[in-house]
């Protein structure tokens, strides 16, 4: 079993993946005074078993890294993956200065496309990989070289993002896109091998700005979309897909199994229409509203089988 929480913390991404390894992995950070307490005693909770402990930053803007001194505080960062950047800004917050503590400190690990390492995607006879693997940025692309002027410049810094996914051996495989833009994603998307997938967040927590054009996700074909917590009239709601919006569902839980994700929200009077009834039942993960049975794809509204 494999758990992954998509986090609501308003206009921000958060999320945490409890490995059915020996790993648990933090993907960027935005705690405020309301959350930061619950937040954090629940990842130290829930980390406390596993032995390998990871965060994955996607950018350093703000509702990606907010809070992020108290998280290295609280829980610690032992290990802290990143795109190689010399971002700057003219405004630095305490949250930009720590991000900039551990990207050019030892904790460091860069992120490319293809990368490996040993219990990230490697397993040896001490213990087994997290499934975590990444796509891109190629980081001889002119254009992302292009991006990292502009990062460096304190101008922009969506561009950043890498993509990459989570999977689990005869189960689900999960996308994230950090905050990565539209238009950018049409001029790279030659470069990049994409699988299909079960579950992808949508990148820029749902903008129109992030849209991943239609010949993506085409060839991802993505049972469920994750549309997050951006302001409801900036919100692309990817019509023809199956989709979960954060800001009506709260907190998301999905609990990973061989075959089947169960998924569970905070928010109890919250439900959708095309997933199956189990009936499973986990108090600790909040509202049950269906299993994701995988193997399954949908395009369009069309039934289709992955992998063939």
């Amino acid at each position: 079993m494999s758990i992954i929480k998509s986090l609501s913390v308003g206009n921000g991404d958060m999320f945490y993946i409890k490995h059915n390894t020996d790993s648990f992995t933090t993907i960027d950070c935005c705690l405020s005074d309301e959350n930061c307490i619950a937040i954090l005693a629940e990842i130290r909770c829930e980390s406390a078993e596993k032995s390998i402990t990871r965060f994955i930053s996607t950018h350093p803007d703000d509702d990606h890294i907010r809070g992020i001194e108290y998280f290295e505080k609280v829980i610690g960062i032992y290990n802290f993956y990143c795109v190689a950047n010399q971002a700057t800004k003219e405004d630095e917050t305490d949250s930009f200065n720590a991000y900039c503590k551990l990207r050019d400190s030892d904790k460091v690990f860069h992120l490319y496309d293809g990368c490996s390492r040993k219990w990230l995607n490697q397993s040896d006879n001490e213990r087994d990989g997290s499934g975590i693997n990444f796509l891109w940025p190629n980081t001889s692309n002119r254009l992302f070289k292009d991006e990292l002027v502009k990062a460096l410049n304190g101008e922009a810094f969506n561009n950043l993002s890498p993509i990459f996914t989570y999977s689990i051996k005869q189960g689900v495989e999960v996308m994230w896109m950090g905050d990565i833009e539209t238009t950018f994603l049409e001029n790279v998307k030659m470069e990049i091998q994409w699988p299909q997938i079960d579950i992808l967040f949508a990148p820029h927590h749902g903008r129109d700005s992030g849209k991943v054009p239609s010949d993506i996700l085409k060839k991802l074909n993505p049972q469920v979309i994750i549309i997050g917590e951006a302001p409801s009239q900036y919100l692309n709601y990817y019509q023809g897909y199956n989709i979960i919006t954060q800001l009506s569902a709260g907190n998301i839980t999905f609990d990973c199994r061989e075959g089947w994700v169960h998924i569970y929200v905070s928010e109890p009077s919250y439900s959708v229409k095309f997933l199956h009834n189990l009936r499973e039942i986990n108090m600790n993960y909040g509202n049950y509203i269906g299993s994701l049975q995988l193997g399954l794809g949908y395009y369009l509204g069309s039934f289709t089988t992955k992998g063939v």
